[in-house]
């Protein structure tokens, strides 16, 4: 199936300031997103990297990725994959994935399963990914958003509280009986890995946001508050954790060196 692929990629950031230009082995983290993008066959004309800093539009443009210059004024990651339409001239119905510029590890399948998940449900206008939660902490843990869905696989909530609330579980925690190491019963983590249809990121774009919104600070709860559904595709396990910090760019660069060395042998 047809798709597009957007990968925003950001000059500035407060704990790892180019981060899209550092480099991981021979090449900067941005080209190892945007072959991630590849690998899942879309051609290479429907990738773009969106950026707001011409030394990115630089690189990008050096090493053969289309990419377009978007404003500085963006709020969220939605916004600035309205904006990339808008100029592209883009489909309201076409379907866009968003892969964020910091994640060199994203296997491609995810990014196809996004898109085929919401081609296959008429009545979202958004799609993303979960995994079941195996590890008690991650089901208390606020950093870990928890994802709850009806029957139909489309999202009824994401939270970063312990959802849904296991009642007899908790109620034994609270009387002071000792917190398993797996939970009892099916969490689910999501995976923030967003497709969207156009006429869907044009509509959010224009949309103020939502209380529980800014509550949880989690942007994809506009979309429920508005009344968008979004469609939740499950996997076996989440994909490997991006870079947000020079801490897990060293992890990467030792993973890259690491698979290096292992193809030479």
């Amino acid at each position: 199936m047809a798709y597009k692929i957007v990968i925003p990629a950001r000059y500035g950031s407060s704990r790892l300031p180019g981060k899209p230009l550092a480099m991981i082995g021979a090449k900067p983290m941005v080209w190892h997103v945007w072959q991630r993008a590849l690998e899942t066959g879309c051609p290479a004309s429907d990738i773009w990297v969106a950026t707001d800093d011409q030394r990115i539009r630089d690189v990008v443009a050096g090493f053969g990725a289309n990419v377009v210059m978007t404003g500085i004024h963006h709020s969220c990651g939605s916004d600035r994959l309205a904006e990339v339409a808008t100029i592209q001239g883009w489909g309201e119905d076409e379907i866009v994935v968003n892969v964020q510029g910091d994640e060199p590890l994203l296997p491609a399948g995810m990014i196809e399963l996004a898109a085929t998940t919401l081609a296959a449900d008429a009545e979202c206008g958004i799609a993303t990914l979960a995994c079941p939660i195996t590890d008690m902490a991650q089901v208390m843990a606020a950093q870990c958003v928890k994802v709850v869905t009806n029957k139909a696989g489309q999202a009824l909530y994401f939270s970063r509280a312990p959802v849904p609330w296991a009642r007899d579980h908790f109620t034994s925690l609270q009387q002071g009986n000792v917190m398993p190491d797996s939970p009892s019963t099916h969490w689910l983590r999501h995976i923030g890995l967003y497709a969207y249809r156009v006429k869907t990121l044009k509509a959010l774009s224009h949309l103020p946001p939502a209380p529980m919104e800014q509550l949880e600070s989690l942007e994809q709860l506009r979309a429920l508050w508005h009344g968008i559904r979004i469609a939740v595709a499950t996997v076996d396990q989440a994909p490997p954790h991006g870079v947000d910090t020079p801490e897990d760019l060293a992890r990467i660069q030792r993973h890259f060196l690491h698979e290096r060395v292992t193809d030479v042998d």
